[in-house]
């Protein structure tokens, strides 16, 4: 199993995502492409709005090459492996500052600009997926509840 880092960045599958929707564009050129499984993907560094960081990946091995393949890569602070928070995936390589918590004042907008997306894009987000007010969410299980 490897991680690649190929050369330009234009060269990722999610290129022209992230050149409409980040805030600051210069980043694409520091942005590293990431190979696993014959898939080029970005991995955009932190700068300018853009605090944090991840990249997806499918199982361990893959993470901890991704890892150390951004550990000598600048502008990639405090990269760690963790379990992924979302549902389609198992494990993920962060790198910057913590995110916004799982619950709480995790919502789209918060989220957009945490990961440096301009606000037109957010706008846009928002429009399409519709959030469900916290005021709606169930409350969590307690094991003393009735």
């Amino acid at each position: 199993m490897t991680a690649v880092a190929l050369s330009l960045p234009q060269d990722a599958y999610d290129f022209d995502y992230y050149e409409q929707r980040i805030s600051d564009t210069w980043l694409l050129d520091k942005s590293v492409t990431v190979r696993t499984m014959r898939m080029p993907f970005l991995a955009v560094p932190v700068g300018g709005t853009r605090r944090g960081g991840y990249y997806l990946v499918s199982c361990l091995c893959f993470g901890l090459k991704v890892r150390d393949l951004l550990l000598a890569q600048a502008d990639f602070p405090d990269l760690r492996l963790r379990w992924s928070p979302y549902p389609d995936t198992c494990l993920v390589v962060e790198w910057g500052e913590q995110p916004p918590s799982l619950w709480g004042d995790r919502d789209a907008a918060t989220l957009g600009r945490f990961y440096g997306y301009n606000e037109a894009a957010i706008a846009a987000f928002i429009r399409r997926h519709p959030q469900i007010p916290s005021s709606a969410m169930p409350e969590p299980c307690s094991p003393t509840a009735p």
